[in-house]
């Protein structure tokens, strides 16, 4: 157990409180629903940090009515002795200083995820109040802040024999427009922590709904490989772990091979999910290819003996992964924390994964064996993609006459401003090309649907007409080795299809290709979904579109005439919109609605297309039968 003292003289001020409120967005990415959420995080994250330092084993969030969230620990517990620089409680500077914070005393916590000292001064001066209890000393103590400022002093309350810390708050809404905080969202990141931070008790309760979740995890790594894993079929009994520390840095791997062929390698540092991955997964990539090619050789377990070698792609397929590093000055690459950074990592990961696999490779020869023939099997199919492949880069040259005849392309040759709408159907596709603005949208209709690349190799993926059509038009190649975001032909790629159960089945096919293959279109947010309306409604010769129920009730309502009068139609397809009403609704930058496609938890989107795209149907129902109060529509 690491040396107990914390106290005030732990707590480095480096920059007083700025103007938060003028720019929130500085500090918590945006004030709409992901900024909202993000602040929860925050405070969540200074309690796993106690945690990570040995000092806390349960954390609660709550969310009452009015959207006030409580988040409270058993930690040590704020300080609140008198902090030397400040004069004031150290609760208090932590509170409402910028910059102020434990974080940067490597006495107080090895390790920690909230690396900048912000996450409470922010999320005080973000909400209309505030209070902080804690329990320290065999008393409670209680302050309360208004906008990010004290409104009274720190006081003792009471007592007690506990330690801990809880933050109450409510976000003000005139920095949030829509204050509403989502179970499943904050669902989705308290099992990923619980995950990560194995044995630790974390407990989401909605007091809104009387809903209560409690994520605690033995199995920790190993509990989230197979719950990334749920619709997969694994080729061996339990996930391999590795566990251990290498250049001070302690270092946990859980892995399992499925019968798919779909990789997926998650990677946190710090319980900061780094997206981009960076030297931990560089260091965990080579130790894999280098020891499954060790052991087959020294095994002759390969035909062609030392002439064959397995690739990085040959032995990742079908691997489920994750990985967590904890470093002491960890350095990302970026504003986001999505790229590791630290060089010396790399080689810790390295080493420890080259021994203990190879180690476990060798006590249990017929897992071994199968995944050597799987990575066999896989290296025959790579060949054949990689002719696919080069067929596809050669007809993805910026020259027109290499386009696909299908596409009817724009005139501008900026990226930036282009985008390219993807359109089911050749009906809705003709009346799109009717109706756009030839100057920055391009048209690709797509016949029927797409192959699902949750079931199929690369190979195969690749010789899909439909397929090859989208990659040549994007004009990016597919594959790691082969990506690159910089040839990108338009900079917004719209997803447009039928408001229907084959439409939406389509979309989750092309959601599923772009999430597997083009990761990076995802992650830095080049596709758009297209919304369009439901319904018309016409009075006369005024006519509105109302895009879901609700707004047309709404609308009925505002009309205030009586409903047998109206005329209103129900678009089964977009095809039944001629091209103005479809510019009109659908495609004019100035009146449409599109949703960006984000990548926030990169563990829920994997799972959620692993459950939606595989092969075993109990989740797929349980998954239905869970969300469908929030879609409009679902395939089955």
């Amino acid at each position: 157990m690491p040396d107990k003292t914390y106290t005030a003289e732990n707590i480095q001020v480096l920059k007083g409180l700025e103007a938060v409120r003028k720019r929130p967005a500085m500090y918590i990415g945006d004030v709409s629903s992901k900024g909202l959420h993000h602040l929860v995080y925050e405070i969540v994250d200074n309690s796993i940090d106690e945690a990570m330092a040995g000092y806390a084993s349960e954390i609660t969030v709550e969310i009452e009515e009015g959207e006030i969230i409580t988040v409270s620990d058993d930690g040590r517990g704020i300080p609140v002795d008198i902090h030397p620089g400040e004069k004031k409680p150290a609760v208090e500077v932590i509170m409402t200083v910028l910059h102020a914070g434990g974080k940067f005393d490597k006495s107080s916590y090895k390790v920690s995820g909230g690396l900048h000292g912000v996450g409470a001064s922010v999320v005080n001066a973000l909400s209309k109040w505030c209070t902080v209890e804690i329990c320290r000393n065999g008393k409670v103590y209680k302050q309360s802040y208004e906008r990010g400022i004290a409104v009274d002093k720190l006081k003792v309350i009471g007592e007690s024999k506990k330690t801990g810390t809880k933050i109450r708050f409510l976000p003000d809404d005139e920095i949030f427009k829509n204050v509403h905080f989502k179970f499943e969202v904050l669902s989705n990141r308290l099992r990923e922590l619980a995950f990560l931070n194995k044995n630790l008790k974390i407990t989401l309760h909605d007091k809104r709904t009387d809903k209560k979740e409690v994520y605690q995890y033995e199995g920790g790594l190993q509990e989230f490989v197979k719950f990334l894993d749920e619709s997969r079929t694994p080729i061996h009994k339990s996930p391999i772990y590795i566990e251990g520390e290498r250049e001070n840095t302690p270092i946990q791997i859980a892995m399992e091979y499925h019968s798919g062929y779909t990789e997926t390698i998650l990677t946190y540092c710090n319980n900061v999910n780094t997206i981009e991955g960076g030297s931990h997964l560089s260091g965990f990539k080579s130790a894999l290819t280098r020891t499954l090619n060790s052991y087959a050789q020294k095994y002759n377990l390969m035909k062609n003996g030392d002439k064959f070698s397995l690739s990085g792609e040959d032995v990742r397929e079908g691997l489920t992964a994750v990985i967590s590093v904890k470093v002491s000055e960890p350095q990302f690459e970026g504003q986001t924390k999505t790229k590791l950074g630290n060089s010396e990592v790399r080689g810790a990961v390295e080493s420890l994964v080259n021994e203990h696999l190879f180690t476990y490779l060798e006590e249990n020869p017929s897992v071994a064996k199968m995944l050597i023939e799987k990575s066999i099997s896989a290296a025959r199919a790579r060949e054949a993609a990689r002719q696919a492949r080069e067929l596809t880069r050669r007809k993805t040259a910026l020259d027109s006459h290499s386009l696909p005849g299908k596409l009817a392309d724009c005139a501008s040759n900026n990226p930036e401003e282009s985008e390219i709408f993807l359109v089911e159907g050749d009906s809705a596709g003709g009346s799109a090309k009717q109706g756009r603005d030839r100057k920055f949208q391009a048209i690709l209709p797509l016949k029927g649907k797409i192959l699902n690349v949750e079931k199929a190799r690369l190979d195969k993926i690749l010789s899909n007409d439909e397929i090859k059509t989208i990659i040549t038009a994007l004009g990016t190649g597919i594959g790691s080795d082969d990506f690159s975001l910089e040839k990108l032909r338009y900079h917004k790629i719209i997803i447009m299809t039928d408001a229907d159960v084959d439409g939406s089945h389509i979309r989750t096919l092309l959601l599923t290709f772009f999430y597997r293959y083009m990761t990076e279109l995802v992650q830095q947010g080049n596709i758009y979904i297209a919304q369009p309306p439901l319904y018309k409604i016409k009075n006369g010769k005024q006519e509105f579109y109302a895009y879901d129920e609700d707004e047309k009730s709404e609308i009925i309502k505002q009309m205030n005439v009586d409903e047998t009068k109206l005329t209103i139609q129900r678009y089964k397809g977009l095809g039944e919109m001629n091209p103005m009403q479809l510019w009109e609704t659908t495609m004019d930058p100035e009146t449409r609605t599109i949703l960006q496609v984000s990548m926030d938890n990169a563990a829920e989107a994997d799972h959620i297309f692993t459950i939606l795209m595989g092969d075993d149907v109990a989740p797929r129902k349980k998954f239905i039968e869970e969300n469908a109060q929030y879609v409009r529509n679902l395939d089955i």
